[in-house]
């Protein structure tokens, strides 16, 4: 694997990226990860995987300086499974260009964009500072952040004409959905949330079988049984994130903190 720390050693070494499939990261790989590795193996001759914490799309300075981090353990997962290319900027090497910046329509200030101001457009910043560098024609992103694939999809997939390839959420056997920060959580916390996701997973189902639900009502319980403050549950369609009228594909969205850590999810 070949370890890449700015834009002339990324384009000193990979002058063709027709068969590259690029899997971006913030590092603290998991299983969540390796899974949009492999789909991206299998489909392309390589792979590129970038690892960038990116400080202008965490809202609090306490969040971004807590993120957890562990390189020398990701390089040696991404060594194991033969990933071609790590790309490992600094701050400055990501931002050394003047780029125009991205604002969100009303309509898209919903879900975590509304809990989150700016975050969403942090994202999109350093996804087209990415995409403007790593060329690669297939982007692979995991579904728990279905918002934040939908919206690179919609704007930036449509901007540099590529595919951005949505991949399912990758669960732990406790229910619990892959995500870096849940080396946050203490054992408390994280049996509380495997039951929550077990809770809400039923309750998809239950929407799935036409009988109407109150929101509020399970917003509620929840919070008071398991001491959680939820942001948001919401029933959305897949394709625009419209609150749901159960006549299209459509998905549970939750967001909730829990002993001061921060979790999203959708089923």
């Amino acid at each position: 694997m070949k370890i890449l720390k700015n834009v002339f050693e990324l384009n000193k070494a990979v002058k063709n990226y027709e068969n590259v499939g690029f899997v971006p990261t913030m590092g603290g790989i998991h299983k969540g990860h390796v899974s949009l590795i492999k789909i991206s193996q299998k489909n392309n001759k390589e792979t590129i995987v970038s690892i960038f914490v990116n400080p202008t799309q965490f809202n609090q300075k306490k969040d971004f300086k807590n993120y957890p981090r562990n390189i020398k353990k990701d390089i040696s997962i991404l060594k194991k499974l033969k990933v071609t290319y790590l790309f490992l900027p600094e701050v400055n090497e990501i931002y050394k260009k003047r780029l125009k910046n991205f604002k969100l329509n009303k309509s898209d200030r919903i879900l975590c964009a509304k809990f989150r101001k700016g975050h969403f457009e942090g994202v999109l910043n350093v996804m087209n500072r990415l995409l403007s560098v790593i060329k690669s024609k297939n982007v692979f992103m995991g579904e728990k952040d279905f918002q934040q694939y939908r919206l690179i999809k919609k704007i930036l997939g449509k901007k540099y004409k590529i595919n951005i390839i949505g991949c399912p959420t990758i669960r732990e056997s406790n229910k619990i959905a892959l995500s870096t920060r849940n080396k946050l959580l203490n054992k408390s916390s994280i049996k509380a949330a495997s039951k929550i996701a077990i809770k809400l997973n039923k309750l998809k189902k239950l929407s799935q079988s036409g009988k109407l639900l109150d929101l509020s009502k399970y917003k509620n319980e929840l919070e008071n049984k398991f001491k959680i403050k939820i942001d948001y549950l919401e029933f959305r369609d897949e394709k625009k994130l419209k609150l749901n009228n159960f006549n299209s594909k459509f998905r549970l969205f939750i967001a909730y903190h829990i002993n001061g850590v921060r979790l999203i999810d959708n089923f």
